[in-house]
């Protein structure tokens, strides 16, 4: 079974067209995910509206969609840890990866399954909550600069400074409660706040740092079918609070600030996915697809040696045969 993006055809596991296995078929992988993540990239270019992107893209996988994207994503996993590797001895390029998304959408699940098969010694993933006492005494972009991914390895943020213009702005009475001089609450703050976003991502680019944005686009009909999972599943009764329940009667006020937020900071260089996260296994091959454009795009190989090195090395080779 395959599928197609334009003239990709969906590399997967025992290909009987080609009759290779994926994991021999790098170049055809990589094609497919740059096909594939153009549906859902948004970069700033034209008119942007939430609206136009699917919540579940599942069916364009076909009847067993279930199966085949394991398989693509499995192949995915593979790609991305051999391009992890490369990243990781390269050692000029780093990779941030920022989730986004309405509770319940998938960003924990996401970033599980996708990331599984990268080296930890070259990934860090953060989660950032409600900023505690010593983040408030700092500028908002503070506590998310910390954990900036070292050149040569992947960061993950599971929410970031993005909430600044997503929770703050839905619920004002946590604006108040950051400590800023009271002149700087003007009508234009949110403004400000986007074009400070943009300027720093402008600035991450410029170093080597190449930011990619996923907003995990669930539907509210598919959240209260997760959430009522969470309640009647003891094993997921962790997962659920009163404050979902809470932010998920302001679902038009965080909509309408998401679609603001990607049409001002969505940018060629720090695109935004707009992610169609309805069906689970879909949402994750559009991730890793999205992840795999990116690293492509860094040209990545693993370091030459000069002949003096090499020489060097059968020295030492010989050094060690000649040992007792």
């Amino acid at each position: 079974m395959s599928t197609t993006e334009g003239n990709a055809r969906v590399p997967v596991a025992g290909d009987k067209e080609t009759g290779e296995p994926a994991e021999s078929k790098g170049s055809d992988l990589i094609k497919f995910a740059k096909k594939l993540s153009k549906r859902y990239r948004c970069a700033g270019e034209g008119k942007f509206s939430l609206e136009d992107y699917p919540k579940d893209g599942g069916s364009d996988l076909g009847s067993d969609g279930k199966a085949l994207a394991e398989k693509v994503l499995a192949s995915s996993i593979q790609s991305l840890s051999e391009m992890q590797d490369k990243l990781y001895a390269q050692d000029r390029w780093s990779l941030l990866v920022i989730f986004q998304a309405m509770d319940a959408a998938g960003k924990d699940g996401a970033i599980k399954h996708v990331m599984s098969g990268v080296n930890p010694q070259g990934c860090e993933v953060t989660s950032f909550k409600a900023p505690n006492a010593e983040e408030l005494d700092h500028d908002y972009l503070w506590r998310c600069m910390k954990h900036l991914p070292e050149r040569g390895k992947i960061g993950i943020f599971n929410r970031s400074y993005y909430e600044e213009v997503l929770v703050v702005r839905v619920h004002d009475e946590i604006l108040k409660s950051e400590k800023l001089p009271a002149e700087l609450f003007t009508e234009d703050i949110w403004k400000e706040r986007l074009n400070d976003i943009g300027n720093f991502e402008s600035y991450l680019n410029n170093n080597g740092i190449l930011v990619v944005k996923i907003f995990l686009h669930v539907s509210k009909k598919e959240q209260k079918k997760r959430f009522l999972e969470r309640i009647d599943t003891p094993e997921k009764n962790w997962k659920f609070s009163s404050s979902d329940l809470k932010e998920r009667k302001y679902w038009k006020e965080y909509m309408d600030a998401y679609e603001h937020l990607i049409r001002k900071t969505a940018t060629e260089r720090s695109p935004w996915y707009i992610v169609p996260a309805d069906d689970k296994h879909y949402a994750r091959i559009i991730v890793a697809a999205a992840i795999l454009h990116a690293l492509d795009s860094m040209n990545l190989s693993y370091p030459t040696v000069s002949k003096e090195q090499v020489a060097e090395l059968q020295r030492l080779k010989q050094e060690l045969l000649n040992e007792d």
